[in-house]
């Protein structure tokens, strides 16, 4: 008996050794980890940009005249779940619907962390200037581009301040952001611009080199802004990335026209959208309508490049709109509304 105790302890050390490997974040006594180089990414939580947010609203408008809104207007988002031991990864797989990408998907590895913050913070900038230039455009609205941050090496840090308004490059006029960096990247290192400001002051710049392209550098963050003395703020604090467009824009339209774009009801969706009103695709797109369901939407609204993928989820109990703009997103939810006709992702 004392044999046969021996060997089943000893024999079990290395099932031990072998749990403790698959569930422990380091190797014993080191800091050497021991995760696995994959990423979960499941549903993430929603936010009606109808409604406010930690106290303020989602997308707040002042200086004119907003319409009452009602129902939901919900963008959605992906969570994303790294530095898993393998214990924790096969449980996401096996007992969740998160899926399990490589890590590099996430975080390129030629880029550090701070990089790939600084840029998704970027691409949600610029999905808010987008957001707004869009409505504007289909609401009939000018708008003008305004400064928000100015680098620390930028050459244009003693001329430009925080809140002034371009309106013109070397006498060109200037009406995106898009348009001003297009025009800032055809020039090289050393060249020097006139920029024009709104109310007709013009400063001289002697153009930098951006370390990413070697093309001319100006060292400023913009934004759209409207021209009418109405400010928009967006304000959602630690999200990134620019799959919020398409609802911040529709928010915008709906509290700035008459009539309600949700007709009471609870619409959630996700895309890109751009200054044109483009709706462009997004990532983790099953996620985001399983979170839209699970929080209650009747409706979501998919990018057309999306769509496949979308009604590939099987999530019971929610429309799938497709949208290729922003005026064909108001358009479908119009016919919804009304007991029309929309386009869905399985038609």
């Amino acid at each position: 008996m004392n044999r046969r105790s021996r060997t089943v302890i000893w024999g079990a050390i290395p099932v031990v050794a072998f749990s403790y490997l698959i569930s422990a974040p380091t190797v014993p006594f080191t800091d050497i980890p021991l995760t696995v180089p994959y990423a979960a990414e499941g549903p993430g939580p929603t936010y009606n940009t109808l409604a406010d947010y930690e106290g303020k609203n989602i997308v707040d408008i002042s200086g004119t005249e907003v319409d009452r809104t009602d129902g939901n207007l919900n963008m959605t988002t992906v969570s994303v779940r790294t530095q898993m031991t393998l214990a924790q990864a096969m449980s996401r797989w096996l007992l969740s619907d998160d899926t399990l990408v490589p890590i590099e998907s996430i975080f390129p590895p030629d880029m550090s962390e701070e990089e790939i913050t600084e840029q998704n913070q970027l691409a949600f900038t610029d999905s808010e200037s987008s957001a707004t230039l869009a409505a504007y455009s289909y609401l009939g609205r000018p708008t003008v581009v305004e400064v928000v941050e100015i680098m620390p090496e930028a050459p244009a840090k003693d001329l430009v301040t925080v809140g002034d308004q371009i309106v013109s490059i070397d006498d060109a006029s200037v009406h995106s952001p898009t348009q001003l960096r297009e025009m800032i990247a055809g020039k090289n290192p050393g060249d020097k611009v006139k920029i024009g400001f709104s109310g007709g002051g013009q400063h001289e710049v002697t153009l930098g080199e951006n370390p990413h392209t070697g093309k001319g550098f100006l060292g400023i963050t913009m934004t759209s802004v409207p021209a009418d003395n109405t400010k928009i703020e967006y304000n959602l604090e630690d999200i990134g990335g620019p799959s919020a467009g398409l609802m911040f824009s529709l928010a915008v339209v709906d509290k700035l026209s008459p009539g309600s774009l949700t007709g009471g009801k609870f619409i959630a969706g996700t895309g890109t959208i751009d200054e044109a009103g483009a709706v462009g695709p997004i990532g983790g797109i099953t996620h985001k309508v399983r979170a839209a369901k699970d929080a209650g939407a009747q409706v979501f609204l998919t990018p057309a490049a999306n769509c496949a993928e979308a009604a590939s989820a099987k999530v019971e109990g929610i429309t799938l709109l497709k949208v290729g703009t922003l005026d064909e997103a108001v358009r479908q939810l119009d016919a919804y509304n009304t007991g029309g006709a929309p386009t869905t992702c399985g038609n």
